[in-house]
């Protein structure tokens, strides 16, 4: 049975706040689980999907600056 990730995400979050979308980010990320990196890749994608080009401008100076800058 193979199970589309994107839909099953969308969905879960359809009827979604913004504080409801900013614990789910939130937990995801302090789990530090790699479980959760594909909703977020879906949260990501929805994300650049809607950004204009300014916005994905932002967006890749601010991944660029923080991997730059990760201690991982």
């Amino acid at each position: 049975m193979a199970i589309d990730v994107r839909k099953s995400i969308i969905n879960n979050f359809k009827d979604a706040n913004k504080e409801e979308i900013k614990n789910s980010i939130t937990a995801s990320i302090d789990e530090n689980e790699e479980i959760t990196l594909p909703g977020l890749g879906v949260f990501f994608e929805v994300l650049w999907k809607n950004s204009d080009e300014n916005s994905q401008e932002y967006i890749l100076n601010t991944l660029q600056s923080g991997i730059k800058n990760s201690n991982n």
